[in-house]
């Protein structure tokens, strides 16, 4: 084995090291050990002799048995000398002015297409592994990245584009000669088109049953995010695509003007969100499978996905659009935002809020349940096992309101349902047919959605999953963001402590915890009062328990006699104020956290009346 020095003049050494190795292997198979690796072929030293610049030492090895075992060590040039070896099989894969596109696709979709028409338009199309066997059998030419790497796939499929030939070809800047010259120096052509799409992580990760955590590993793309983030980089000289939904406008461009940067920004900006929502997905995976328990990372992305632009925000003055998440954590775990409209106008901004409101109450009870919900209060809630009985309970706790609100059902609205919502007419009058923007259950019978059409052109009719337990809740405020466990407690979860002389018999208990249901729903400070499985009156949004507790009791009217009253959050005050008003006004049960440090006269007041003071320490503020 011969170590051999390379010495000035660089280009003269270059030549004569090449034509002495080759000569002295006697066509024997040489190697030479480089900062790319272990290199094989008499073609391939010659290719090396100008990579070994950037190298401190580079050593040609030919068999021992072919050189009589002399070595000699070739030393690295100094940056200012330059070595003109090119090698010429590589530039024979990269004719002069040649128009390459690169193609490298997980999801084949239109594949043949796009293949098609680039061959057309003059292209000669760069691909890898399955994607050049899938243009192969639509009739399209490809050549292999192989051959322009000379170097075959490794590593199970790992390692196949990250190679000098693949990324100096995306990132030279056209505008820069040196950038030129150095492409030029080492046998590199240039990609006009990346088109390149990931590995189906989110997918795999999320498909049912869950995946081992070697093979999400395993799908984790290295090769495609660098080629994306490449081309994207230098998308003046480069178009990148990501979407096959792109192709036709892609095609359409390459047809005509190639001097819009705004179309090659927009494509550059598309890459680049790819990559980060599909680097979000990763991240979340890894997160849960090192740290499962812990909702609170030190960071996190959200990825986002444009479902429609609205008409309008809050108020008409305002621009809104609607997203819908694509984290891990809600693959699968139902809410408003995956609902599907079977009828009806577009969703507005305040649509979307009122419909989550009242699909989040409604699929908090078990029983067959209807929820009517106006600027996201429910302003009527019934449960009975009759849902026609419901719906007509829940209208009646508050029918001025009701007019106009989302109607939000827990079980299947079949037929006989959908005609008592189409044609049920206001409790006001009795004859006012009422009217409302949204209509949502979990499912429907093809007759319930025939009959639910024809009430009206602009009803909303929207079908929804169930809301998993244990999501984030996030909010934000200016400059920053909110994050919280959902407040999925229930009153199967909690203990409603007797702590007046009077206890709640098992009527009262289960009105109580009607009432306590419902107002975990109602923004605080809020006041609900319940009986027999039905919304009587609720008092929301007001800045002291006293007001709150006021419009519920007005709304509940002489049915307040005997009901189940509920607070959100503590009474400060009870005598001459919201505890002694609603014991005054015949209240047979309160359900409340305590925690006040006046709850003993809470206690003392419920005595005084006989009511029954129930606590549950547990709050549940809404803002």
């Amino acid at each position: 084995m011969f170590g051999l020095t390379r010495v000035s003049p660089a280009a003269t050494a270059a030549a004569a090291i090449s034509t002495t190795v080759a000569a002295a292997a006697g066509g024997s198979s040489a190697h030479c050990s480089t900062p790319y690796g272990l290199l094989h072929q008499r073609q391939t030293i010659a290719s090396v002799i100008s990579p070994c610049q950037a190298a401190s030492n580079c050593f040609i090895q030919v068999p021992s048995s072919s050189l009589q075992s002399k070595s000699f060590a070739l030393k690295a040039m100094s940056e200012s000398q330059t070595v003109a070896v090119l090698n010429k099989e590589a530039q024979s894969s990269y004719p002069s002015g040649q128009k390459q596109v690169l193609i490298s696709l997980s999801d084949k979709k239109d594949l043949a297409f796009l293949g098609n028409g680039l061959q057309s338009l003059g292209y000669t199309i760069v691909s890898t592994g399955g994607t050049a066997s899938a243009l192969e059998s639509a009739g399209v030419s490809v050549t292999k990245v192989e051959k322009l790497t000379h170097f075959p796939e490794m590593l199970d499929g790992r390692v196949k584009t990250l190679h000098p030939n693949i990324h100096g070809g995306i990132l030279a800047r056209r505008d820069q000669k040196h950038h030129m010259e150095d492409l030029s120096s080492h046998g590199i052509g240039t990609f006009d088109i990346v088109v390149v799409n990931l590995y189906p992580f989110y997918d795999k990760v999320t498909a049912t049953g869950g995946i081992k955590f070697e093979d999400g590993i395993e799908n984790i793309d290295i090769g495609g995010p660098a080629m994306i983030r490449a081309a994207a980089k230098n998308h003046k000289d480069v178009l990148v695509v990501v979407d096959s939904e792109d192709y036709p406008e892609l095609l359409e461009f390459l047809k005509t003007s190639q001097d819009d940067q705004q179309f090659r920004r927009k494509l550059a900006w598309k890459a680049f969100q790819h990559v980060a929502s599909y680097d979000s997905a990763v991240s979340e995976w890894l997160w849960k499978q090192t740290n499962g328990e812990d909702k609170f990372p030190h960071s996190f992305t959200v990825p986002l996905s444009l479902k429609s632009s609205l008409r309008y925000g809050e108020n008409p003055h305002q621009k809104a659009a609607f997203y819908v998440d694509k984290s891990i954590s809600e693959v699968k775990a139902g809410g408003i935002a995956t609902a599907i409209q079977h009828h009806g106008k577009e969703m507005s901004y305040n649509n979307y809020l009122d419909a989550d409101a009242a699909w989040n109450c409604v699929s908090e009870f078990q029983s067959p349940t209807c929820v009517v919900v106006k600027h996201t209060n429910p302003c009527g809630v019934a449960s009975r096992s009759d849902i026609l009985e419901a719906y007509r309970l829940a209208v009646k706790a508050d029918p001025v309101s009701a007019f106009g609100g989302i109607v939000a059902f827990n079980t299947e609205v079949d037929e006989t349902l959908a005609r008592e919502i189409r044609e049920f007419r206001s409790p006001t009058d009795g004859e006012t047919r009422m009217f409302y923007e949204i209509v949502v259950a979990p499912k429907y019978t093809e007759k319930g959605l025939e009959t639910l059409r024809g009430k009206s052109k602009t009803l909303r009719i929207l079908e929804a999953r169930k809301n998993e337990k244990g999501k984030l809740s996030l909010r934000q405020v200016g400059g920053g963001w909110l994050a919280q466990e959902s407040d999925d407690l229930t009153p199967e979860d909690i203990q409603f402590k007797a702590v007046a002389e009077k206890s709640a018999d098992e009527s009262a208990l289960s009105d109580a915890k009607f009432a306590w249901l419902c107002v975990k729903h109602v923004k605080s400070n809020a006041i609900v009062i319940a009986k027999d499985n039905c919304m009587l009156g609720m008092g929301s949004g007001q800045p002291n328990r006293v007001e709150s507790l006021r419009i519920a009791m007005r709304k509940a009217g002489d049915e307040v006699k005997g009901a189940a009253l509920a607070s959100d959050a503590f009474f400060p005050f009870a005598w001459n104020d919201a505890v002694e008003e609603a014991c005054q006004a015949g209240i047979g049960v309160i359900a409340e956290p305590g925690g006040s440090i006046r709850d003993q006269d809470a206690i003392d007041c419920c005595n005084k009346y006989g009511v029954a003071l129930l606590f549950t320490n547990v709050r549940h503020f809404r803002h």
